[in-house]
C-alpha cells in the first residue's frame, strides 16, 4: 500500500517529537522532515516539496505573523495538503484556515486518538482520489471524509460590518506578543497601517468580545492615554 510522507512544522521540539511519534502509529504514514521555523520549512520545501504528500503545521510560528505561512505554503505547493496543529481556538481563525484548504484542524493539546482519526480520514480522502471518474456516492463519501469550507457569505454574517477576519486576526497575533504592554489605538494603527478610526473601531469590537480591555495611563501632565491590553 502507499506510504504517505509527512512534513511536521512546529517550534516546540518537544510538541514535535509526540507528533512525530503519534503520527508513526499509523503505519501508512512516515515523518520525513520537521522544521521549527518557517525559513527552515521554506527552504526545505524548495528542494523536497515533490516528496512531501502533508504537512502538519502550527499556526504561529515566530519568524512570522499569524497564518502568513500557511497562505505562503497554500500559493507555492497547492499539491501538499495540509492539517493545521494549533493552540488557537477562535473561530475566526478557523474559518481562514478551513478557506485556504487545510484538510483538518487539529486544537492542541493533542489526543493520540483524535491524531489517528485525522490521519485515517486522510488516507480514505487520498483513496477515493485514486479513482478517475467516480460515482455520486463516491463523491458524498469524499465530501463527507473533507471539510465543506464556509462561504464568504457565512463569515461576514458572523462578524459585524466594516470587521474583516484577516485583519482581526492579524490584530489579535499583535496583542498576544505584547501581553503586559498593550497598545493605544494610534500605535495600532501604526503598526498594521489601518487608518485610526479603524484602529478605532476594532479595539471596540474587541473589548466587546472580553478579548481586549482599557486601561488609563496617568502621565504627568495632560488628559490619560487610553491603553488597550489582552485580557488575561
Amino acid at each position: 500500500m502507499e506510504k504517505y510522507h509527512v512534513f511536521i512544522i512546529e517550534d516546540d521540539f518537544r510538541v514535535a517529537d509526540i507528533n512525530k511519534s503519534y503520527i508513526e502509529q499509523n503505519h501508512q504514514f512516515s515523518v520525513k522532515e520537521v522544521a521549527r521555523s518557517a525559513a527552515d520549512a521554506l527552504f526545505y520545501l524548495e528542494k523536497n516539496a515533490h516528496e512531501i504528500d502533508v504537512i502538519f503545521l502550527d499556526i504561529y510560528i515566530p519568524d512570522v505573523e499569524g497564518m502568513s505561512l500557511l497562505w505562503k505554503i497554500r500559493s507555492l505547493y497547492p499539491s501538499i495538503d495540509i492539517i493545521i496543529i494549533s493552540a488557537e481556538k477562535q473561530a475566526h481563525s478557523v474559518r481562514i484556515a478551513l478557506r485556504a484548504g487545510v484538510f483538518d484542524y487539529v486544537v492542541k493539546p493533542v489526543s493520540m486518538d483524535r491524531l489517528l482519526q485525522s490521519l485515517n480520514r486522510y488516507e480514505r480522502f487520498r483513496q477515493l482520489w485514486t479513482d478517475e471518474q467516480l460515482d455520486q456516492e463516491q463523491v458524498d463519501e469524499l465530501t463527507n471524509v473533507f471539510h465543506i469550507h464556509p462561504t464568504h457569505v457565512e463569515e461576514e454574517q458572523l462578524l459585524p460590518k466594516g470587521i474583516d477576519a484577516i485583519t482581526l486576526e492579524k490584530i489579535l497575533h499583535l496583542f498576544e506578543g505584547l501581553v503586559e504592554e498593550g497598545l493605544t489605538a494610534v500605535e495600532l494603527s501604526e503598526q498594521t497601517g489601518i487608518s485610526r478610526s479603524t484602529s478605532r473601531r476594532y479595539l471596540e469590537y474587541l473589548v466587546s468580545m472580553n478579548r481586549v480591555e482599557t486601561r488609563l495611563i496617568y502621565g504627568s501632565v495632560g488628559r490619560p492615554q487610553r491603553k488597550y491590553v489582552i485580557c488575561s
